[in-house]
């Protein structure tokens, strides 16, 4: 910092040269101590808004995160839901495949049963045409 040196006026009073000199010091001094004072209480004052905007900052992630969480939550259930019809349909589907191979294999029995039966007929009918 250059040091001032104040100009010397004839006005009447007589101040030494020494006495300037303090009194630039001693102003010098009076404004050093206001800038850190200011100073301090400036960076104070971004330390509370760096703490107001962290917590803003925080405050709005918690608000986003909270709602993707609640969406998240609401497709599991979602999904959840639609396992378990797909789990209750595939039981359902296998109840009714199992229902058709019997009835199936019933259809099979009694047709062979049919045909044993008109092949018997037709063994009779035509033993009793030759006869």
């Amino acid at each position: 910092m250059s040091l001032i040196q104040p100009q010397l006026h004839d006005t009447g009073n007589e101040v030494s040269e020494e006495e300037a000199v303090n009194t630039v010091h001693e102003v010098e001094a009076e404004i050093r101590e206001f800038v850190r004072r200011d100073g301090r209480h400036l960076r104070r004052s971004q330390d509370t808004t760096g703490e107001l905007f962290a917590n803003n900052v925080n405050s709005l992630v918690q608000r986003v995160a909270g709602t993707s969480l609640r969406e998240i939550d609401s497709l599991l259930r979602e999904l959840e839901s639609l396992r378990d019809t797909l789990r209750n349909e595939g039981e359902r589907v296998q109840r009714e495949l199992t229902n058709y191979a019997a009835l199936s294999q019933a259809a099979m029995n009694s047709i062979r049963v049919n045909a044993e039966s008109m092949s018997q007929w037709r063994t009779q009918a035509e033993q009793t045409r030759s006869h």
